[in-house]
Order: structure tokens, then C-alpha cells, then sequence
């Protein structure tokens, strides 16, 4: 069975202290294809304790965002992500135990 990708259009916008409207460049905007359901994995993590609502959409996506660039560049001869792999790999599976002891 072919892998299923799933698209996301990620878009940061700031929001200004003054209320005015931003000048200029606002918005960054880019695609990413992933291989989970990141929203899914949102609906999974919600017993986490310790964090907000937006704390873990942000660790959720952050987390996705850089593991899938590693994973893109793993066999690159100059990996740039080589020495965080290791350390990726264990704070993935922790936040993923913690979740399941929160069951």
C-alpha cells in the first residue's frame, strides 16, 4: 500500500501590541507534506498535562516540522540534524510515554 501524505499549509502571522495592522511583509507562509495526521496527533496529546492548548499545537507541529526535515535529510553526506538524531528520537518517545501514563 503506497505511504498516504498528508498536506499542511503552515502560516505565522504576528500579531502586533499596538492593534494596527502590520506594514510590509506579514505572513510566513510554506507547504509541508508529512506522512502522519498531525491532527490526529493533536487530539492524542490533549490528556497531556502541563501545557495549553496552544502549547501543544505548537509542540506538536514544531516537533513534526523539524523530525520530517530530519528524516528528509537523513542520508545527506553533510547532515546538519546528525548530532540532535539521537537526542530527537529519545524526546519523541518520552512525550509519547507521557501521554500513554496520562491515560
Amino acid at each position: 500500500m503506497p505511504n498516504q501524505s498528508h498536506r499542511y499549509r503552515i502560516t505565522v502571522t504576528p500579531i502586533e501590541s499596538d492593534g494596527l495592522q502590520c506594514n510590509g511583509r506579514c505572513t510566513i507562509e510554506f507547504e509541508h507534506a508529512c506522512h502522519d495526521d498531525w491532527m490526529r496527533i493533536l487530539e492524542n496529546v490533549q490528556r497531556q498535562r502541563g501545557f495549553s492548548g496552544d502549547e501543544r499545537a505548537a509542540l506538536v507541529v514544531g516537533t513534526k516540522l523539524l523530525s520530517g526535515l530530519m528524516l528528509e535529510h537523513r542520508k545527506d553526506s553533510d547532515d546538519v540534524f546528525a548530532p540532535l538524531r539521537p537526542h530527537m528520537g529519545e524526546f519523541i518517545q518520552q512525550f509519547k510515554q507521557r501521554g500513554r501514563d496520562a491515560e
